[in-house]
């Protein structure tokens, strides 16, 4: 899977300019899904297969979006300022490169600060080389995301958008493995959801799943000193979420998970994230409400332009994924 996930994360795509990355994936599942469209949001939907007596409308969601930078000014010297989309940790940015939407690179500067003063985003420029506000190739609006390359350190992959590109990576491959299944899928690549959980909620309420489920990543507890305590690490299998700070997942599909898992021979671990949420919540809380779970992804340094996962968790996400789909999901 790895030149999927390279190809992945290295394209751009910005929470609302997702128009790159889901010409991508469209063409990563081409040939594998039954129906594929875009919904006014930009989300990708893919279905697969026919709902049986045994089965249900089940709705898999994976963002597709990233955290990135929305230029806010540019001064009479061409030095670019910025806001934020999503969250993003000035300490992660100061000599960070940026890639804008239109192909224009440029590295992030800092303000002279105090002695021991944390910077904040407001101490923060791009410089794309310009000398003057005449010859800056960007203006107000324009969006840029981090700039790092796709490295491979063996059993360990590092990038600047594995949340939640990993995850994309995941539903693709359960898409085209998916031999059979008694439910209606919908596989949501879903748009915005760094900014509020946007796409998938439009798309959670378009589909109408009897039961739902998100993928996305998680942070993990096992580098050192790590505060909060949590109970994930990086090797040891994707991770059943059982809350974070958007929505507590169903018992039932919890129970129903660890059992999959257990019969499936899959490593796996539990999961309570006390800061961040994922589509899960936009799922749960569509029209009169939905059964829904996560299955998450472990990585370091999230919302970092250097983002960490296993090659083995990613591996066995896929499978965790088609085993669930693959055959009826029990809430008795």
């Amino acid at each position: 899977m790895k030149s999927l996930i390279q190809k992945l994360v290295e394209t751009p795509g910005p929470s609302g300019f997702e128009y790159a990355i889901r010409d991508v994936i469209r063409e990563a599942i081409a040939d594998a899904a039954d129906e594929i469209r875009v919904d006014a949001l930009g989300s990708l939907i893919a279905r697969v297969g026919t709902k049986t007596d045994e089965g249900m409308r089940v709705m898999v969601s994976a963002h597709i979006d990233e955290i990135g930078l929305m230029v806010t000014h540019v001064d009479a010297n061409g030095f670019v300022r910025f806001t934020n989309i999503g969250g993003i940790n000035p300490l992660t940015c100061y000599g960070g490169r940026v890639l804008f939407m239109d192909g224009t690179q440029g590295v992030i500067g800092m303000d002279v600060i105090g002695p021991g003063k944390m910077p904040k985003l407001s101490d923060l420029f791009i410089d794309v080389g310009a000398t003057s506000k005449d010859d800056c190739p960007v203006k107000v609006g324009d969006v840029c995301g981090f700039e790092r390359p796709f490295l491979d350190l063996g059993k360990r992959m590092v990038a600047k958008s594995m949340d939640d590109r990993i995850a994309a990576a995941v539903a693709i491959e359960a898409l085209r493995r998916l031999e059979h299944t008694p439910h209606e899928v919908h596989f949501v690549f879903s748009t915005q959801e760094e900014v509020g959980l946007r796409g998938a909620t439009t798309a959670a309420y378009g589909v109408d799943p009897e039961v739902g489920f998100a993928v996305d990543v998680t942070r993990s507890g096992d580098t050192p000193r790590f505060s909060p305590k949590m109970a994930t690490a990086l090797g040891d299998g994707p991770a059943i979420k059982v809350r974070d700070s958007s929505f507590i997942a169903d018992p039932r599909l919890v129970d129903w998970m660890i059992k999959a898992a257990q019969a499936a021979d899959i490593p796996y671990q539990l999961e309570v994230l006390e800061a961040g949420g994922t589509d899960g919540r936009a799922i749960q809380l569509t029209r009169s409400g939905v059964p829904a779970g996560c299955v998450s992804i472990v990585c370091r340094y999230v919302h970092s332009p250097s983002e960490m996962v296993d090659s083995d968790d990613v591996e066995n996400a896929v499978k965790l994924l088609v085993k669930l789909l693959s055959e009826p999901i029990i809430l008795g």
